[in-house]
């Protein structure tokens, strides 16, 4: 990535998660690995509604710093630039509300969130088409992270998973 002089400030430290989104391979593997510390935190203290609510800060912040950088970026950039992460970490909480504290769960929601994310089924793509900007680079994860909530859910209602 070729670096405008304007990219300063807290705006890729933000969409980035630190640094975390210029790593390679896969980073927004590593962003949602990362993701996993602050969420079990987040969870531990505050329970699946402190979760949520840290995945809508996630969301808000994602926003106004994906518009900062992507607008700092040289033209024709990407808009979804690979080292944007912010919304894997918001997809990611939000996949993993339902897991509670269950490794297993957790497990389950890191690798549905990965599969959705990664394969866009339908509306997920549609949603990164269609929105684009900051918005389509965050909602497509937040879709992402939905689904594999629902199916973390659905799994959890089995009774196969102490929760």
């Amino acid at each position: 990535m070729r670096r405008n002089p304007e990219l300063k400030g807290v705006a890729p430290w933000v969409v980035t998660l630190g640094g975390v989104g210029f790593l390679r391979p896969m980073p927004g593997t590593l962003g949602s690995l990362a993701s996993l510390p602050p969420a079990f935190l987040v969870m531990w203290y505050g329970g699946p509604w402190a979760l949520l609510a840290a995945s809508l800060f996630l969301l808000v912040a994602g926003l106004f710093a994906v518009r900062q950088f992507a607008a700092a970026m040289e033209s024709g950039a990407d808009p979804d630039h690979g080292a944007i992460v912010i919304d894997e970490a918001c997809g990611q909480f939000l996949a993993l509300i339902p897991a509670m504290l269950s490794p297993v769960l957790w497990i389950l929601s890191f690798v549905l969130f990965r599969l959705f994310d990664i394969w866009k089924p339908g509306p997920i793509r549609l949603i990164e088409r269609r929105l684009g900007g900051a918005w389509g680079v965050m909602m497509d994860d937040v879709a992402a992270g939905a689904a594999a909530a629902a199916c973390v859910w659905a799994f959890s209602q089995t009774g196969w998973v102490d929760v």
